[in-house]
């Protein structure tokens, strides 16, 4: 079983057990220009780490197969019903774990459905690529 096969069982078992109101959704075909094809794609291995660094907590990590950023990979986005969602990237995928964590913690506790600029990971206020509304979205007009 290859690294990727692992953690998206991993990544798919923890999920299915988990119920999270915050989920995390990590590209996992992403892959850097200067990776060999035969390694395993960053990607597939940021959302192994995220999924670790999300045990115990009320955060779920998804697998999905390219969130089309392929230019400013890894990426992942970070959404929650009735709020907007965040796509990431330019992540390292060694080390953006924690922060993709972190920041969909704090974005879970946030009343008006926005992720907090204070008090974001620097990752996540330097990755910003798009912030979708939620599906039932109306602009107020005054």
């Amino acid at each position: 079983m290859t690294l990727s096969e692992v953690a998206e069982s991993e990544i798919a078992e923890a999920a299915a057990t988990k119920v999270a109101t915050t989920v995390i959704y990590v590209c996992i075909t992403c892959r850097r220009p200067d990776d060999r094809d035969d390694a395993p794609r960053s990607g597939a291995i940021l959302a192994a780490k995220t999924a670790m660094a999300a045990d115990g907590c009320n955060v779920s990590v998804r697998p999905v197969r390219c969130l089309a950023n392929c230019k400013r990979g890894c990426s992942a986005a970070v959404r929650r019903d009735g709020a907007w969602t965040y796509v990431f990237g330019d992540l390292d995928a060694s080390s953006a774990a924690a922060a993709l964590v972190e920041g969909a913690q704090l974005f879970a506790q946030a009343s008006d459905g926005l992720m907090p600029w204070r008090g974001r990971p620097e990752p996540l206020k330097r990755g910003l690529i798009a912030r979708v509304p939620p599906i039932d979205f109306t602009e107020e007009t005054e």
